[in-house]
This record gives structure tokens, C-alpha cells and sequence, in this order.
């Protein structure tokens, strides 16, 4: 087997250039309410309906998230950027205090639904798979909200940036990406 010659530092710079959705992924249930910002999301497949959630092993939300068992991923807006550093825990607010900060519903599970994310993904933890320094949550969805917004967040060179579609750009409701 091959040893690695790449450095952790070497890595965090090239992963800096791959540009991701930004994300609040959200619990609730018996072990608690809290929340965290993610751009480690992905889809995994349709059928059924299922995305990959990664969360650092180190984090305290770590063992609420597995408890609960439910989570919601919320697609952020451009106008969702100070939200998103609350809640990735800059200016080290208390967990209420992040929530308080914007209006939350819930879907199908428990988990807090941001209102006016651009897509909710509410659903349930089908399985847990440990590596490395993270935590590998695969998410069957049971409930999707569309918001209204044609906008996205991206973190891409270490910094947001915000997406926008033109007015006049048609979204294809369904499809395959080019």
C-alpha cells in the first residue's frame, strides 16, 4: 500500500479551492436542539432520497446529532452569511442564542427547518460511519421545502460567496446536471 505524501496542510489548501453549498444542518429530540454549519454535503442517491452529512468527531453537537437521530440540512442564502457564522460558532453565542437569531419551523422530524433557506432537507439518520477526524451521517429525506430564493452561499478560498441566477434563467424543476 502506498504511503501518503501529502501533508494536512497540503490537503486543507487544495480542498479550499473546491467550492461548497453552505449549510446549517439542525437536530431536535430528546438528546437536545442545537446546530451546526456544514459545507461537507452531498447527494448520495434518489432512491431513496439520500444525502451524506459530515460533522468533525470532536464537536459536542456530535453525540446529540447520533442521539436524536434526525437532522434537517438548510441551504443557505447569500443574505444567510452571518447566520451561517453563528452558527459554524464565531462570537462563541450560546446554542439558543443562534436559533433565536432567525424563524425555524419543522417539517416531517423534529429538526428545526430554517424558513426561508433556499431548500430544507428534513429526514432521518439511516447510518453513521466513523473516519479520520469526522463523522459520516447518511440522511434518508423525508420531507423537502423549496424556498423561494434562486440565490446560493458558497465557501470557496476559504470565504463566502454568493450565487445569483439572472431573473430571466429558466430552473429545470427535474434532471440530470450537464
Amino acid at each position: 500500500m502506498p504511503t501518503t505524501t501529502t501533508t494536512k496542510s497540503e490537503f486543507r489548501d487544495a480542498m479550499a479551492r473546491l467550492g461548497a453549498a453552505v449549510n446549517i444542518v439542525t437536530t431536535d429530540g430528546p438528546a437536545g436542539r442545537c446546530g451546526f454549519t456544514a459545507s461537507a454535503v452531498c447527494a448520495i442517491t434518489d432512491e431513496p432520497p439520500t444525502v451524506l452529512v459530515c460533522m468533525n468527531r470532536s464537536s459536542a453537537q456530535n453525540s446529540v446529532f447520533k442521539a436524536n437521530g434526525v437532522l434537517c440540512v438548510n441551504v443557505l442564502a447569500p443574505r444567510h452569511q452571518a447566520l451561517s457564522s453563528v452558527f459554524a460558532g464565531q462570537g462563541g453565542a450560546a446554542m439558543p442564542d443562534r436559533f433565536a437569531m432567525a424563524r425555524w419551523s419543522s417539517l416531517t422530524t423534529a429538526a428545526p427547518a430554517l424558513e426561508d433557506a433556499a431548500v430544507s432537507l428534513d429526514g432521518v439518520i439511516a447510518e453513521v460511519l466513523e473516519r479520520g477526524t469526522h463523522t459520516m451521517l447518511f440522511v434518508e429525506i423525508r420531507a423537502v421545502r423549496l424556498g423561494t430564493t434562486q440565490e446560493g452561499l458558497v465557501w470557496f478560498g476559504r470565504r463566502y460567496h454568493g450565487l445569483t441566477l439572472p431573473a430571466d434563467a429558466p430552473v429545470p424543476l427535474s434532471g440530470r446536471a450537464a
